[in-house]
């Protein structure tokens, strides 16, 4: 796209992109203002198909939220459940190992692995849990508890955070979830989640996992109470985190769904702010390969157009959820009908 076929205020940032140079935190709130929904796409695909071709990626797992237990009240959280809360649950390490068989016959091979900060459960619970599935599994990436959950680990347990993360690598972990980041800038993390690990904590963790070898995914709720300039600080933060340890494999922007939870009045992102979200994050997020479209919270029809409109590099397809709260009828989705969505663009590759 030639830049003088663009607004004014994207002249600058689309020779950037040309020249393969670093986008500012003042170039990030620039594309986020931006009203041409097209210009900053075709700025975003012209990365993505540098970084990726012609492909797109999509892998089948199953979510497994051992617990909907929580100690913590986020405000856009409408999942957790107090210990005594008729609906609280937490499954046996034999319940999640009988869910992964179901799972593995249907034919996924990864476990997302999430659940609520439980305050009673300990250590033991949670290196068995991986190993089980392990020793049943083999073949099955265990992809098991975020950044949050592994600071809970070290505070309930009373271990430090090498014994946690390395207690976890010999039962079988295989990388971690990039959940919990949500928004890292104060005060906005303080108003929507006050009680959980604070955004440095978070980073710090992610750090040490990757110096452990073990990938990692990163995250960022949005389409709440948020500003642009939390969303670009936070682009910018996990950009940098990258460049210090290098494991994160993938940014999955999550659109945040407003029914049952604090934050219901809000109407949530809509579907031009998510598409103008994932291309942000492609720009900004230059030594990140991958940028998912997570399609049970966009909906179907929304990945589908996120492909066709070309920041996005991947596809999830679970085959369950639960933590993730989005309208019930984009679930309906059998296995089968993924390759066609993205092959709209004739591109598609399982991971």
């Amino acid at each position: 796209m030639e830049a003088c076929s663009l607004p004014a205020e994207l002249g600058e940032i689309a020779e950037k992109v040309e020249n393969q140079e670093r986008l500012s935190f003042e170039d990030g709130t620039t594309l986020f203002r931006s009203d041409d929904l097209l210009a900053v796409g075709l700025l975003a695909n012209k990365v993505r198909e540098r970084i990726n071709g012609d492909l797109t990626y999509y892998n089948v797992n199953r979510h497994m939220n051992y617990t909907n237990v929580c100690i913590s009240d986020c405000a856009f959280c409408g999942f957790y459940r107090r210990v005594r809360h008729p609906e609280a649950y937490e499954w046996s390490v034999e319940e999640c190992v009988e869910i992964a068989r179901k799972a593995y016959l249907e034919g996924a091979r990864e476990l997302h692995i999430v659940g609520g900060l439980h305050p009673r459960l300990q250590f033991d619970y949670y290196s068995s849990l991986l190993s089980e599935l392990k020793r049943n599994f083999p073949d099955m990436h265990l992809k098991a508890f975020t950044m949050v959950e592994l600071d809970h680990l070290t505070r309930v347990c009373r271990l430090t955070d090498e014994q946690v993360i390395d207690g976890l690598i010999e039962a079988g972990l295989d990388s971690c979830p990039g959940g919990g980041a949500e928004i890292f800038r104060d005060p906005t993390r303080s108003q929507i989640c006050a009680h959980k690990t604070s955004g440095d904590r978070w980073l710090e963790l992610a750090e040490k996992v990757h110096r452990r070898g073990i990938h990692t995914n990163a995250t960022m709720l949005y389409g709440h109470i948020e500003s642009i300039e939390d969303r670009v600080d936070h682009l910018v933060r996990l950009r940098e985190q990258q460049e210090k340890s290098g494991g994160f494999q993938c940014f999955i922007p999550l659109a945040f769904y407003p029914p049952e939870t604090q934050l219901a009045h809000l109407p949530g992102p809509s579907g031009v702010d998510s598409l103008k979200t994932m291309a942000v994050a492609r720009l900004m997020l230059d030594n990140f390969d991958h940028i998912k479209a997570y399609w049970v919270m966009l909906g179907k029809r929304l990945a589908q157009v996120a492909l066709h409109y070309a920041p996005i590099a991947d596809v999830s397809f679970d085959l369950d959820q639960s933590t993730v709260r989005t309208d019930p009828s984009v679930l309906c989705f059998g296995h089968p009908r993924i390759e066609p969505v993205t092959r709209c663009r004739s591109f598609c590759e399982q991971a």
